[in-house]
């Protein structure tokens, strides 16, 4: 088995790195920020192409990326708050981004036995879950990505009925995305990223091609659409 983590120098992704490699498990890291070999960034998807062309090929692949906030620019919270540049960069980072990836490392993952295309999603993507209204590119961004992980998955099981393609909510973890937002986070949900990845790592072993399409919660639940 062999795996590869696309946003390995954030929080998550580094933690997920260092958790594969625990397990033995040979693992690739991908990032915007890593030179060289290492370099992916997912608004250049010349760098994803050449990035996979050098992934073998992984029975695991994880996109552990998302924007919620950059600069001075946040989550919206009203709809006067809205901006068309903004809600673009959103749907670039965290939805179309993460399409390209599966564009190009799909195709070289396994047609026969288990293998598994993960993306970090979020709750707050989920339409039916939206009782607060708000962030709206984030939002909306997620949901897309949820939709994309839908149709994934449906094609994907045309190329190996064992394939599953799944989004995941890892909770809210200790990162600089979620750092201005943690003041309301309840006791104990608050993880830290070595923690978030284990828990991610678990619900993955646990999933089986029925699964594929769909959101899961770091506790293995599925979260509606």
């Amino acid at each position: 088995m062999s795996a590869v983590v696309i946003g390995a120098s954030g929080g998550i992704g580094a933690a997920l790195v260092a958790a594969i490699e625990d397990e033995g498990v040979p693992v690739r890291g991908f990032a915007r920020s890593f030179a060289g070999d290492g370099f992916l960034d997912l608004e250049d998807e010349a760098s994803i192409a050449a990035a996979a062309a050098r992934s073998g090929r992984p029975d695991l692949v994880i996109v552990a990326t998302g924007l919620l906030h950059q600069g001075d620019r946040g989550p919206e919270k009203a709809l006067a708050e809205l901006d068309a540049d903004w809600l673009a960069r959103n749907f670039a980072v965290n939805a179309v981004g993460p399409a390209i990836v599966a564009k190009h490392f799909l195709p070289l993952m396994p047609r026969e036995g288990r293998s598994i295309f993960v993306v970090l999603s979020a709750r707050v993507g989920s339409i039916s879950d939206n009782r607060l209204g708000g962030w709206y590119g984030y939002r909306a961004s997620k949901a897309a990505l949820n939709q994309l992980v839908r149709t994934l998955g449906i094609e994907d099981r045309r190329r190996n009925k064992r394939g599953i393609v799944v989004a995941l909510h890892p909770g809210t973890v200790d990162t600089d995305l979620s750092r201005p937002f943690q003041g309301n986070v309840q006791p104990g949900r608050l993880f830290a990223p070595d923690r978030a990845a284990v828990q991610l790592l678990d619900v993955i072993d646990g999933l089986g091609p029925a699964d594929s399409g769909k959101l899961f919660d770091w506790e293995g639940k599925e979260v509606a659409p």
